[in-house]
This record gives C-alpha cells, structure tokens and sequence, in this order.
C-alpha cells in the first residue's frame, strides 16, 4: 500500500496535479500545496477534480474531498415554499450581469465566522476566469437592488459552484434553482458542490465517493464548453409545470 504525502506545487508546470487518491485522509481531501491561482492552473485543478480553499495567512491549499458533494440536475428539489416564493416574489434573475459585486457580496464576513476564504487573490483569479468566460455569476434583484446570487466556474458539462450570497430570504436558493434548470437544459451532468451542507441537501445535493466523482467529471469537461457570458434561454421558466 502507497504511503499518502501532501504534494508541493511548482511554478512551471500549471497543469499538473497529482493523482486524487493521493490526497490526505486528515484533513480530509488536502491534495497539495503551492503553485499559483493562474488561470491555467485554476482550469487544471477543476478538470481534474480539485479546487483551491485557503485563508489570508496560508499558502495556497488545493483540496479533493472524499466524498464529494454534488447536485445532479434532473435531481433538483424545489419545495413548495420555495416554488411559491419564486412565482410570486417578485425577484428578477439574471447571469454574469454584476459578476463582481457577486463575489464582493460572497467574500463579505458572515455572522458565524470572523473572517473569509475569498482572500484578495482568489477574487482577481476568479475575474480572470470571468473575463474569458470560464467563470460565471447568477444575480437576484429585487427591484434595483441586488439580494443574492452564486458564481461558479463552467466547464464542458460540468458547473463548479463555489459560494453564494443571501440579503433576503431564499435569494441565494432562487437564484440557484434558475442555474441547475438553465443548465439542465443546455445537457449539463453535473454540479460539484464540493462539501456537504443542510442548505445543500435540502435542494437534493448528494454525496458520491471521489472516484465516481472523478469518472463522472472526466466525461463532462470532455464535451464541448460554451465560453463567453451566459444568459437564460429565450422563453426559460425554471419551474416545470
């Protein structure tokens, strides 16, 4: 049995990470350490199943957690509640329109901790991704006024989400039951939801072990990725009648 080590990343080679089952058991799914928050490198690591999570005082931490969380579309939960608060909320949903007061909102201390993971140089990185099209945000609006909204990274049939926002009840949800419809509906496979969560759950999120996981993923980057800002298709209801 290969003995487990947490890998150094160097600065050269930006697509290169080491195999998943090599990351750590404790804590759970630390892969490596190291390299930089590259657009190159940030695609490898999705690709290949790992996604970087660290706070200002660290060095960069790349993590592939055993299980992983993810959301299959077609497995979307939509309860009543929420199906009513959609209908007649009066919200208006929108994509990659304010990506960066999304993730101003998404990096702004909450209430149950002190501090944020959405260091500085994780928010220029994931504008970098935006600005080629790779990253992508959901906007909520009530009235003129931004209450919620996600951003993610999209690659080939796979959509990363990594955090999301709530000012209202529920903005946060709406804005992703918009997301996984639109998505189901352009063929999408999956979406890595990284880590569990009772907020996760309750919309039909699951945990899969990482091999599965890295099988399903390596079939879904592998088609076609549509770059470039997204919208809602033309007509797009996200509740199923």
């Amino acid at each position: 049995m290969t003995s487990k080590r947490l890998y150094l990343l160097d600065h050269e080679d930006e697509a290169w990470f080491p195999p998943l089952d090599q990351a750590l058991d404790e804590p759970n799914g630390l892969l490596a350490v190291g390299g930089t928050l590259s657009p190159t490198r940030l695609q490898a690591a999705y690709a290949q199943g790992a996604f970087p999570w660290f706070e200002e005082d660290q060095p960069i931490l790349w993590w592939s957690p055993d299980p992983r969380a993810v959301l299959f579309p077609e497995r979307l939960r939509v309860t009543r509640s929420l199906g009513k608060r959609i209908r007649n909320g009066g919200f208006r949903v929108t994509m990659d329109t304010s990506f960066d007061d999304v993730i101003g909102h998404c990096a702004a201390p909450r209430r149950d901790s002190h501090g944020t993971w959405i260091t500085r140089d994780m928010r220029q990185a994931y504008g970098e991704l935006h600005q080629r099209g790779i990253a992508h945000s959901v906007e909520v609006w009530k009235d003129s006024e931004l209450v919620g909204g996600l951003y993610g990274v999209g690659m080939g049939l796979a959509f990363f989400g990594e955090s999301m926002f709530s000012l209202q009840p529920d903005a946060s949800k709406i804005g992703l039951v918009y997301l996984v419809r639109q998505l189901e509906r352009r063929g999408c496979q999956l979406i890595d939801c990284q880590v569990a969560s009772h907020h996760l759950a309750s919309l039909g999120a699951t945990e899969i072990p990482r091999g599965e996981f890295a099988r399903r993923l390596a079939i879904a980057v592998a088609s076609h990725h549509q770059s470039g800002p997204w919208t809602f298709d033309p007509g797009f209801e996200p509740l199923r009648t």
